[in-house]
């Protein structure tokens, strides 16, 4: 593996989501929604220790996920583990991990990704990432892997590229980027599948240190100061009182917003390697592999269950007995303190965890 190959694994969001199983207190990248015996970010950390050397990885996170991340990742190095002590969206997270790497090996090339991905077909991915690491470590350019879309998702964010400017990576298609376009609502989506010329963001990018750190100081200047500022502190018993003066602030702003949207140095590299953005329950619905003869998702002890399709019915109490009858498309979810039971769309869980956080003395409850 090549020393100076570094991944960054963004692992502090929130996951609302996924309610109620994902919590404030414990966030999706830290489970095992799929079933599969491997959190998200465990799975995330096994793909890229396939590409990068183990002790290259490092993972930003909430200060109040720390320990989570330590007993998921047992010896991971403690200067590998960034903390955020506020939520300030991608881009700072981005600064602060390149601002660091920069003061102990500024050849690094990285790739970022999120900590919560679905990849179905991991070598496809390895030749993916390695193909752009490699001619990242060779350019200025800030690369993206874009993901051909095969349905007008409205959940997923969208790359235009430029068909005039396409090249060839190690068998990989690449175009310049024309531009980047957020959750479309449906209408958009089908128009955006029939020009032919829009990619899946799948927010993995791939960067070596001095072209991102350019890009950062000439797109979000006033971010970068802040954590150019801290050159003397990282790695030392100093980071910790510098970082949480830079993120007290920093502005809350996307690497997507405030750099790639921006800069004139943004390609895309096109891949299929089974990719989705695991983002709601509809989504766990349509990768799971454990669906029942009626297509439900069944994660309980003892249950009489009959006349039931297309449904999520789950509980953490093995004990109790769970009883669903005749109701199709429908979520029942049992975490002890929440019990939800609602159509399993995803627009009902965002409008429920919305008015919880309008209501009073709901706080425990998210």
């Amino acid at each position: 593996m090549n020393s100076n190959f570094y991944c960054i694994i963004m692992a502090g969001g929130v996951g609302s989501r996924f309610w109620p199983v994902s919590r404030i207190s414990c966030p999706k990248q830290f489970l095992d929604i799929l079933g599969m015996g491997r959190s998200f970010l465990q799975m995330t950390f096994d793909r890229f220790a396939g590409i990068v050397p183990k002790e290259n990885i490092l993972i930003v996170t909430s200060d109040r996920y720390a320990e989570l991340v330590r007993e998921q990742i047992p010896g991971i190095p403690k200067d590998n583990v960034l903390l955020e002590p506020y939520r300030r969206n991608t881009a700072p997270c981005v600064a602060y991990a390149t601002y660091k790497l920069l003061s102990s090996n500024p050849d690094a090339t990285v790739v970022v990704a999120p900590a919560d991905h679905l990849i179905t077909n991991e070598d496809k991915f390895e030749n993916t990432v390695l193909a752009a690491m490699e001619r990242a470590s060779e350019t200025d350019a800030l690369y993206t892997i874009g993901i051909k879309p095969t349905r007008p998702e409205t959940n997923f964010g969208y790359i235009q590229v430029s068909k005039t400017t396409e090249t060839q990576i190690g068998g990989h298609t690449m175009f310049d980027v024309k531009t980047f376009t957020e959750k479309p609502n449906l209408e958009m989506a089908k128009i955006f599948l029939e020009t032919g010329e829009f990619f899946w963001n799948s927010g993995i990018f791939i960067w070596n240190l001095k072209a991102i750190k350019a890009e950062l100081e000439s797109c979000l200047p006033l971010v970068a100061r802040g954590f150019k500022a801290g050159g003397n502190c990282y790695y030392t018993e100093k980071e910790e009182k510098f970082i949480h003066h830079v993120y007290a602030e920093c502005e809350s702003v996307s690497i997507d917003y405030g750099v790639m949207e921006k800069t004139a140095k943004a390609r895309v590299l096109m891949a299929d390697f089974g990719w989705s953005d695991v983002g709601t329950w509809q989504s766990v619905y349509e990768h799971s592999p454990n669906l029942d003869a009626n297509g439900n998702i069944i994660k309980c002890g003892t249950s009489m269950i009959s006349g039931v399709n297309g449904s999520i019915i789950s509980t953490v109490d093995s004990k109790k007995l769970v009883i669903v009858r005749g109701m199709d498309n429908v979520m029942v979810v049992d975490r002890g303190d929440v019990l939800l039971v609602c159509n399993r769309d995803d627009r009902t869980i965002k409008d429920i965890v919305t008015d919880l956080m309008m209501k009073d003395n709901t706080e425990d409850y998210l």
